[in-house]
């Protein structure tokens, strides 16, 4: 794929996405595996005349890690804040302090190539009126639940919780959110999920998935993993962790129709006619736990219920 497919990528993030305004200043943060990714960024906003400053770092050693303390205030000192990087930067102080002080942020975790083409020549109208029309619905919804032939069972209280809409349009002070993106989320109440979720599309730190994987649920932490080869290496990434890891931190349903599963969860998550179920942190979600690590894990398929009300069938809408 030629470089002009990604510079062309990387102009519809700054000027749609993002978008950039005059005397507006950006810093691109990235690390040397996404550098290719972080240059274009950083040279397409050049070219388009804003004031732009490159910044690489070493790479994070797992999803949700804080980065250098002079990166974080640096990320406070910019309007607009691009980090293509292999680790996540989502679900970190530094990207909250700098959303609070008013900073539009955009991170594309694990971001490759071929993902920020295909995944960014999408209609973000059309994503942003789907992902909005499903916030809605969940803000009004006490009860998710969700089931799918592979053995899904599992029930979400949301009651008092807010939804979020990553809908690839930020435009206003303090926005943030994926990129490439299209997905409505919401962090369920601790301690109130109950029930078992089957990952059988991709899993955070394991990849696309051949093998299900089956996590039992009491009580809104995970208390049981099997499964196969993927199940062992999921159980190698939490333990270091303790039960926090284990935390049921967000639900969420993805709104791109051009997102594909390829391995990459920052795609995967967002693929129409699929749910995801993270856990880990949610604090950048509305919820109370902090923990350094963010997983998800997508499942295909799924019939969603809001409040006893099917809104999903065997991953087709049905709003």
């Amino acid at each position: 794929m030629s470089n002009l497919k990604l510079d062309q990528a990387s102009e519809i993030a700054i000027t749609t996405c993002m978008n950039v305004r005059k005397r507006e200043k950006v810093l691109v943060i990235t690390d040397e595996r996404r550098a290719e990714i972080g240059y274009s960024l950083y040279n397409t906003a050049r070219k388009l005349g804003f004031e732009s400053l490159y910044v690489e770092m070493k790479v994070g050693e797992m999803h949700g890690q804080e980065p250098p303390q002079y990166i974080a205030a640096l990320m406070q000192m910019f309007d607009v804040v691009f980090i293509p990087t292999t680790k996540s930067l989502t679900h970190t102080e530094a990207r909250r302090n700098a959303s609070a002080k008013g900073v539009r942020v955009a991170t594309f975790p694990g971001i490759t190539k071929e993902v920020m083409i295909r995944g960014l020549n999408a209609d973000y109208n059309q994503i942003a009126k789907l992902t909005i029309k499903l916030q809605k619905m969940m803000n009004k919804t006490k009860i998710i639940h969700v089931t799918s032939q592979n053995g899904t069972d599992i029930t979400f209280d949301v009651s008092t919780r807010n939804a979020i809409p990553s809908k690839g349009l930020f435009h206003k002070k303090g926005e943030s959110g994926n990129l490439p993106t299209g997905e409505a989320y919401i962090a369920p109440l601790e301690g109130k999920t109950n029930g078992v979720f089957v990952v059988d599309g991709s899993m955070s730190g394991v990849g696309v998935i051949e093998n299900p994987i089956t996590l039992e649920v009491v009580n809104g932490f995970v208390t049981k993993i099997t499964g196969k080869d993927e199940a062992f290496r999921l159980q190698d990434v939490i333990k270091p962790y303790g039960k926090v890891a284990t935390n049921i931190a967000e639900f969420g349903i993805g709104t791109n129709p051009t997102a594909k599963l390829s391995g990459n969860l920052l795609e995967d998550e967002k693929v129409l006619g699929t749910i995801h179920i993270a856990i880990g942190d949610n604090k950048s979600m509305g919820g109370i736990v902090n923990a350094p690590i963010h997983l998800d894990g997508v499942v295909k398929k799924p019939t969603v219920f809001f409040d006893g009300k099917k809104i999903m069938e065997k991953g087709k809408l049905l709003v």
